[in-house]
């Protein structure tokens, strides 16, 4: 089980490690960082590719700081039709609950870490 220890503006702490760049963390606890989207500031499916591969139940999405990333349609819709629940919140409130998530079924998450 993993454990995002820490986040602020830029920066996240997952068991011990600092990552400085948008992340990614996978159901089996791999960890792609940095995480880059075709658009910066919308998320497509596209983007979430090789995550939906991994077969999670449930996508923790951290839209940034202010919230500035936005999920579009196409991916609600998307992760619907595979029976893939999706949460997307601010980044610190999304933290708290891919804590509170991990460890009850395969959990991923996708975090912007800026804006």
């Amino acid at each position: 089980m993993f454990c995002i220890e820490s986040y602020s503006f830029g920066r996240m702490v997952i068991n011990g490690k600092l990552y400085t760049k948008d992340v990614l963390i996978f159901p089996d606890g791999r960890i792609l960082s940095p995480w880059w989207r075709k658009e910066a500031h919308v998320l497509a499916v596209d983007d979430l590719a090789e995550l939906i591969a991994a077969g999670p139940d449930i996508i923790i999405c951290g839209t940034g700081a202010m919230g500035v990333l936005q999920p579009a349609a196409e991916v609600i819709k998307h992760l619907a039709d595979h029976d893939i629940a999706f949460i997307a919140r601010k980044s610190s409130k999304a933290v708290s609950t891919y804590n509170q998530m991990s460890g009850r079924g395969k959990t991923g998450g996708c975090f912007h870490l800026t804006c």
